[in-house]
């Protein structure tokens, strides 16, 4: 089977929702990536870090509750995930949109659903116990990392980097596909450990990203 391996440093994800969540607070003595302090618990930075951690924490809660349902085959409970999902999808495409301009954000969600399609058809493929589409689904799944990470060293200014947020992708990639292989394997423990991980990883994009996009705009950060 094709494999899917690597870890890195930097990604960049969605954006804050609305002015609102930039008003949300976080700790005021938590750092960004770097260990240094980001602003006041009621600064736009620290709200916006944690707009994007909630936002893409519910990305991977999602997703694995749909693969879930549908690998156990139950279809309403899948359809309701994954209407959910979409959901999350358009407020991370509308935070984009409302940083980088409408186009940008209609293309972050063109983009953004590849990869949640690749891993409907990696579960449907898991399922089915066919090995050469699972094979199929995770090479797709390391094409679209480097066509998001194209996507976002551009919206960054080159502050994030092509290859590095390719590598971080598929970090986010191997843990969701790891839950995935337990949820067939009714391996539950291992399914929550590995989203629980999951989890975690999303809030160090949303940290990395909340430090790129302050430098980018320090007018509104």
């Amino acid at each position: 089977m094709v494999s899917l391996s690597g870890s890195a440093k930097i990604l960049g994800g969605g954006m804050v929702l609305a002015a609102a969540v930039l008003a949300g607070g976080c700790n005021a003595n938590s750092g960004n990536s770097s260990g240094t302090a980001i602003g006041k618990s009621d600064s736009a930075a620290c709200g916006l870090r944690t707009g994007l951690d909630s936002l893409l924490r519910e990305h991977v809660v999602l997703a694995l509750a749909a693969t879930d349902s549908a690998l156990g085959g139950r279809n309403e409970e899948f359809s309701a995930a994954v209407a959910s999902l979409d959901a999350n999808s358009h407020e991370l495409s509308d935070a984009i949109g409302q940083v980088y301009g409408p186009d940008a954000g209609k293309s972050f969600y063109e983009l953004w659903n590849r990869h949640i399609g690749f891993f409907v058809d990696y579960t449907k493929a898991v399922a089915a116990k066919d090995e050469t589409a699972q094979n199929k689904s995770v090479e797709d799944l390391i094409g679209y990392t480097n066509d998001f990470g194209a996507f976002i060293e551009t919206a960054t200014g080159g502050r994030l980097k092509k290859d590095a947020v390719a590598e971080l992708v598929k970090t986010h990639v191997v843990g969701l596909k790891g839950a995935v292989d337990a949820q067939a394997n009714k391996d539950f423990a291992g399914a929550y450990t590995k989203e629980r991980d999951a989890e975690k990883h999303m809030d160090t994009i949303g940290n990395v990203l909340t430090d790129a996009i302050v430098d980018q705009f320090p007018d509104r950060f």
